[in-house]
């Protein structure tokens, strides 16, 4: 069994003028030791996976079908207490986006890390969380030294290296880091990839990172699943993907991103804009954008099939069915 099954997941935002369907229908499994990249440009539903596998939706969101597996459980149907118990912080572990917007500025960053260790291990001393937040640091890359100090006192790399570091606090399976290098400079990017690589060997974390930036994604995930519309547009291992893209969505991504190795030339832009998941077509999401679109692409919403092995695409041109 993977450590963590996504069945059909559907995800929606209730506003006044209706429901956004931000994830409608996803599905994705991850095994043990194994990093998942999901890539997509804002507003496809990445985010909303991670607090959905957490279930720390904002007020308006909901899970409104599918299935999260996690262990000998469905995240979906668990209660809170069942939630703080058995998933949060000690079985799947979130970075979010913007470290230094994610601490506590008016508190230490051993207090926060020693916070989270006793909310979810009650039996754990204030002494033994701090020598677990030392050892943690140490871990990441950062001076135990520095754990009374404030985010603020921090660097931009420091501050995701302590985020990281708080995030295994309780010896987590499954560690998501939403955007992990946002604001970061491409030498400090480097290190904190870096460390996300050698945590997962390590400890045999499951990762899932999340990016728009498909270089993070190739150089640190096994898997990747090109998120379009709130939906899977294509999934495979990353040399499938990023060697032979099959959706026009990935390929266009492709098109778009400067290679170093390639010659220089105008980089493709993909035309128009995301769709309206408020108001979202009845056919194929990416019908409007799409070069390839055939009448069908307009009625019917394609499956994802697989069509070799472990590589899956949502697109009426693989579909001959």
């Amino acid at each position: 069994m993977p450590t963590l099954k996504v069945e059909d997941l559907k995800t929606y935002y209730k506003i006044q003028r209706g429901f956004v369907k931000a994830v409608d229908g996803v599905s994705f499994d991850v095994e043990k030791g194994q990093a998942l990249g999901l890539v997509g440009e804002s507003g496809c539903g990445k985010t909303t996976i991670a607090t959905s596998l957490l279930r720390v939706l904002p007020s308006n969101g909901m899970i409104v079908g599918g299935r999260i597996l996690f262990k000998d459980f469905d995240i979906v149907r668990l209660t809170e207490a069942e939630l703080k118990e058995d998933v949060r912080w000690k079985g799947i572990s979130l970075v979010f986006q913007g470290a230094m917007n994610a601490m506590n500025p008016v508190l230490k960053v051993s207090d926060q890390i020693i916070e989270a260790i006793q909310l979810h291990e009650p039996n754990v001393e204030k002494r033994e969380a701090l020598e677990r937040a030392g050892k943690l640091f140490h871990l990441v890359g950062v001076d135990p030294s520095r754990l009374d100090h404030y985010a603020h006192e921090f660097s931009g790399g420091m501050r995701q290296r302590a985020m990281i570091a708080m995030a295994l606090a309780c010896n987590p399976d499954i560690l998501i880091a939403d955007e992990p290098s946002t604001a970061l400079d491409v030498i400090v990017q480097a290190q904190v990839l870096q460390l996300l690589r050698q945590l997962k060997e390590r400890l045999s974390l499951s990762l899932i990172i999340i990016s728009h930036d498909l270089s993070i994604i190739a150089e640190t995930c096994e898997k990747a699943a090109v998120m379009y519309g709130g939906k899977i547009a294509e999934r495979g291992k990353i040399y499938a993907v990023f060697k032979n893209p099959l959706h026009p969505y990935t390929q266009g991504l492709l098109g778009a991103f400067p290679g170093i190795k390639a010659p220089k030339s105008r980089l493709i832009s993909i035309p128009g804009s995301p769709p309206d998941l408020l108001k979202a077509p009845v056919g194929c999401k990416f019908t409007e954008r799409c070069k390839f679109a055939m009448p069908i692409c307009q009625k019917v919403d394609p499956e994802l099939i697989e069509v070799e092995k472990d590589h899956y695409v949502a697109c009426h041109l693989h579909n001959k069915t």
